[in-house]
């Protein structure tokens, strides 16, 4: 079952787990998957949270012990899912280890009501890295522009940081250039560039189900002929400013004292179109030094029947270019696409955590004990 997925790891992608809850970590079943499946990280966000939160019943222990203390709200949150982090970064320490610190990791997000405040932001992610307390957590942060000098600031200050919700080139451009500038900043104040690490988690299947769509209005056989070919357009391009900005000086200087390279990583992989086979953003995004985080369906197919062939992204940019150019040509905005996407994400996950805060307070009501 595992030989694609083997193969995958062989050819330099890093397979993680997109998903999390109390109940895969107290199972076993996280263990299984690294043992069993290749799963060297585990990400997680708003949206997996209130998922595992509220379907799981491995809460209740905790919520009644912090409802017994009367913790806020916004308290009883972070400690649900921070000891759920915790428990991840444990099992994956040995993986954390033996890679050197590259893979192992687990990544948890700044409170997504925070991504257009960098200040908010940054406290936010030390408070987080405190919490965790485990040398294997990134703390994730938004590609907003409210989000770019934080994530400077943070690896500034020696916090690994997962850079999260890029879609557009112009914007991840912009990501790795805050990265060098927050390793210049760690190197100014004396720390250990080594010990510092970053994925740049540029999302993939939301480009096509947003372009697919308009080039459905559209309607014509040109536009038709273009569905499916955006995502994989945009993310090949995006690995090919990867290796721009890994070849250059700048780098070379951070390089020369222990700095690592931020990788790129491919999110949102799941097919949300029924009509493109489940492991296309898989098989077809194929690369050294790339993560490439699934959901568990798309783990389990890629297991199953995944195709993997070899590098599919180097060798693609002048198709990828034009390609990009001939959706440009029917009139749909690449501007306009990846900013209404960046929009929504950030939408996405305050609607997903609201949620989670109110059906937690509704938790911690209902346990709280008698008033005397």
């Amino acid at each position: 079952m595992t030989d694609a997925l083997k193969r995958l790891s062989d050819e330099g992608v890093a397979i993680w787990l997109d998903d999390l809850s109390r109940k895969r970590i107290t199972s076993g079943n996280l263990a299984e998957l690294i043992d069993q499946s290749h799963v060297v990280g585990v990400t997680t966000n708003p949206s997996i949270f209130q998922k595992a939160i509220s379907e799981g019943d491995g809460y209740d222990q905790q919520l009644a012990d912090l409802a017994v203390r009367r913790v806020t709200v916004e308290e009883a949150l972070r400690m649900i899912t921070t000891a759920d982090v915790r428990d991840a970064a444990d099992i994956l320490r040995p993986v954390f280890d033996r890679t050197d610190g590259q893979d192992g990791r687990v990544s948890i997000e700044v409170d997504p009501r925070l991504a257009h405040n960098t200040a908010a932001t940054v406290a936010e992610a030390k408070q987080l890295a405190w919490l965790v307390d485990r040398p294997n957590t990134l703390i994730k942060i938004p590609a907003t522009m409210g989000g770019l000098p934080a994530i400077s600031e943070v690896i500034g200050r020696g916090i690994s940081v997962n850079v999260t919700l890029i879609f557009s080139l112009e914007r991840y451009r912009e990501v790795m250039d805050g990265y060098l500038t927050g390793l210049e900043k760690a190197k100014a104040a004396g720390l250990d560039l080594s010990e510092i690490h970053s994925v740049a988690s540029f999302f993939v299947s939301r480009v096509d189900s947003e372009i697919d769509k308009r080039l459905d209005a559209i309607g014509t056989d040109e536009a038709k002929a273009l569905k499916g070919k955006a995502a994989l357009a945009n993310a090949r391009l995006a690995y090919q400013a990867y290796e721009e900005v890994f070849s250059s000086d700048r780098w070379a200087a951070l390089e020369r004292v222990g700095a690592n390279k931020q990788r790129p990583l491919w999110a949102s992989t799941g097919v949300k179109d029924p009509a493109y086979k489940d492991t296309l953003y898989v098989d077809d995004l194929v690369a050294p030094n790339t993560v490439n985080t699934m959901p568990e369906a798309t783990l389990e197919a890629t297991a199953d029947h995944g195709q993997i062939t070899g590098d599919t992204v180097r060798g693609s940019y002048e198709q990828a270019r034009a390609e990009l150019d001939a959706i440009a040509k029917l009139g749909i905005s690449y501007d306009d696409v990846v900013q209404q996407l960046e929009d929504e994400g950030v939408e996405k996950f305050e609607a997903s955590w609201n949620d989670l805060l109110k059906s937690t307070e509704a938790e911690l009501v209902r346990l709280a004990p008698a008033e005397d």
